[in-house]
């Protein structure tokens, strides 16, 4: 039967050896992944302060930056009328997808998924309506001429796809 002091010594390896991480013998370091291809670049288009109007006037203002070393775009809405939302877009290696995670000051949560193609980003989501039924998500972003402004076309489907309707088509405005 081992000594106190053997089973504290084997103890202690056990220890230090689950607090290394773990690396197979001869393996090579390799590069961590980052978001400097081109295909993270692709919505930078969005990126700037923007006061955003539709065909009933000035809409809000919304800000658009990058964080977390570029790799997401993260916008800060504010609305004429007061509400306010954040969303949070990434390029998914992975997939070849964008994603984008909108919350806003009145408990909405949205989530869009889609591709960009010759200066468009063009997005879908899905999310249940108040009385429990799905109702479908188109979110287009299209790059202006000139680099000075952007629209933002959303339009819902309430009945699977047949009939769509738009729920905001803003035009943004880069501010100086």
């Amino acid at each position: 039967m081992p000594n106190r002091q053997s089973r504290v010594g084997a103890l202690w390896a056990v220890v230090i050896a689950l607090a290394l991480p773990a690396i197979p013998l001869g393996a090579q370091d390799a590069p961590a992944p980052s978001c400097e291809g081109p295909e993270h670049r692709q919505f930078d288009f969005w990126v700037g302060t923007w006061e955003v109007s539709t065909d009933r006037g000035i809409a809000g203002t919304n800000r658009i930056t990058t964080t977390l070393d570029g790799c997401v775009l993260h916008e800060h809405w504010t609305g004429a009328q007061g509400g306010t939302g954040e969303s949070f877009n990434v390029f998914d290696r992975r997939t070849g997808r964008w994603h984008q995670l909108w919350v806003d000051n009145r408990g909405g949560v949205l989530r869009f998924t889609g591709t960009y193609a010759e200066g468009v980003l063009a997005m879908a989501g899905e999310s249940l309506g108040p009385e429990g039924h799905t109702v479908l998500h188109r979110l287009t972003f299209f790059n202006q001429p000139a680099d000075t402004t952007v629209r933002q076309l959303w339009e819902q489907s309430r009945d699977g796809g047949t009939t769509w309707a738009v729920v905001f088509d803003g035009l943004y405005r880069r501010k100086p």
